[in-house]
């Protein structure tokens, strides 16, 4: 019986911190924007529309670029894929800095969306450097600071972007990047690349970014209202045309760039399924949450502002960044199907809660935070589980398959939340009634206990 020799342990405490600041700077950048929007708007003279272009933009980006950089991360090793990026990123972020008008802008956030795939290229450095256990713990650890990258930039966007200009607000995340990049190349040891010497699968690249992007602008559109019945149907048509044609392309390529055979076993596909589904609770909770807060005191919402909405939802983001430390301890402690399992079960709980026990702001609080918690501890051990349970070469395309999952889940979560509050919109108040909201908490916490069904079939394996 063959046996698996663990990596030897040749990365210190320098380059894991090196790894987790990065994380942290690029969690902080990519958070800027969205508290900051309406000044950004002001300044730059664009409306709503114009200015959702920008989390769009950042959106497909990441998508798209996340399995390209797992897949060359794998084959080209992490680090050097990793400074790559990072300096496309950094360029993005001075950019953005400095942009005087939208397409500028846009511009930058075109480069800064390659930062999605900074997470697949950490997990693929801590894989080979690091054995099963540790590896677990690093990944947890990555994931957390860069969710906690996302609560620093909401509480610091406002302050510079006012204090100082919207300038800086880019410029000093970007700034950080630099230099844990730096420290990075520096303490980081080198990663020997794959040595396989077929030639990239372009073809399938380019088929997998175009039905990435197919699908998150078609979500937009659909969800977004106002298209016939036959536009959907285009939509869905080109879609799955392009899905049909990436499947087709892989299947003859050579080296293609997903091996079909590693996502069709059980412990990937049943990861992606499970990431999906509570993603797309997630996603619906995000969106509900802020819209009920913001909903007039006179009625049954709250009344709350933009900075009040943001307290709110402080303690839910520290969660995030709690659980993602303690996901991977969590994982090699009790295995990753149990605390998948009993993270799925809090989150489908709160929700379905929420359908009935939103009368006070503590509720939402409290629940959004258990949501917050369990999501990512559940997210983050899928993530530690999925890097350890394939062959090392196939760390970064595997994770990545899940960074692209999620956050496409996410996005598709919030788009559904949005036409539920939409089509149960007061036509008189033009706000949407208590029941849309009821219905949308309802429709999250079953969408995330279907994921209850998933676990049962992963792969026993993946709890060693």
């Amino acid at each position: 019986m063959a046996v698996t020799l663990e990596p030897q342990v040749r990365i210190g405490k320098l380059a894991i911190g090196a790894l987790g600041a990065l994380a942290l700077a690029l969690g902080t950048l990519q958070a800027v924007v969205e508290p900051s929007l309406p000044l950004l708007q002001d300044d730059l003279g664009i409306g709503p529309a114009e200015g959702s272009l920008i989390f769009i933009t950042l959106l497909i980006t990441g998508a798209v670029v996340a399995p390209i950089a797992g897949k060359l991360g794998d084959r080209y090793g992490g680090k050097r894929v990793l400074v790559v990026l990072m300096t496309a990123v950094s360029v993005g972020g001075l950019i953005s800095g400095m942009a005087p008008n939208l397409p500028v802008l846009l511009l930058g956030q075109v480069l800064q969306g390659a930062m999605v795939g900074a997470l697949p290229l950490s997990f693929i450095l801590v894989r080979k450097h690091l054995p099963p256990g540790r590896t677990q713990v690093a990944v947890g650890l990555v994931s957390g600071l860069f969710t906690g990258g996302g609560l620093v930039g909401m509480l610091i966007a406002g302050p510079i972007a006012q204090g100082l200009s919207r300038h800086w607000m880019f410029a000093i995340p970007t700034i950080a990047i630099i230099a844990a990049t730096l420290i990075v190349a520096r303490a980081m040891p080198d990663d020997p690349p794959a040595g396989d010497a077929s030639k990239i699968d372009w073809p399938g690249v380019v088929l997998l970014s175009a039905t990435l992007i197919a699908l998150v602008l078609g979500v937009s559109a659909v969800t977004g209202g106002g298209l016939p019945p036959l536009a959907i149907g285009a939509v869905t048509a080109v879609v799955a045309a392009l899905a049909t044609a990436w499947v087709a392309v892989e299947r003859r390529a050579p080296s293609p760039m997903v091996d079909l055979r590693m996502l069709a076993s059980p412990a990937i596909w049943s990861a992606c399924v499970v990431t999906l589904l509570m993603s797309l609770g997630f996603g619906m909770a995000v969106y509900l949450v802020p819209q009920l807060l913001s909903v007039s005191a006179d009625g049954y919402g709250f009344g709350a502002d933009s900075t009040q909405i943001g307290l709110f939802l402080v303690p839910a983001t520290i969660a995030g960044v709690v659980a993602g430390t303690i996901a991977g301890l969590a994982a090699r402690r009790f295995g990753p199907r149990a605390v998948i399992t009993a993270g799925t079960v809090v989150t489908a709980t709160a929700l379905i809660a929420l359908a009935s026990l939103h009368d006070a702001a503590w509720q939402l609080v409290v629940a959004r935070a258990l949501i917050g918690f369990a999501v990512s501890v559940s997210l983050v051990a899928l993530l530690a589980a999925t890097a350890t349970a394939v062959s090392t070469k196939d760390t970064g395309i595997a994770t990545s398959l899940l960074v692209v999952t999620r956050v496409v889940g996410v996005a598709l979560g919030a788009q559904i939340a949005g036409a539920i509050l939409g089509a149960g919109t007061d036509p008189v108040t033009d706000l949407p009634t208590e029941p849309a909201f009821t219905t949308g908490f309802v429709i999250a916490g079953l969408t995330t206990a279907l994921a209850l069904l998933i676990v049962r079939v992963m792969k026993k394996g993946t709890q060693s």
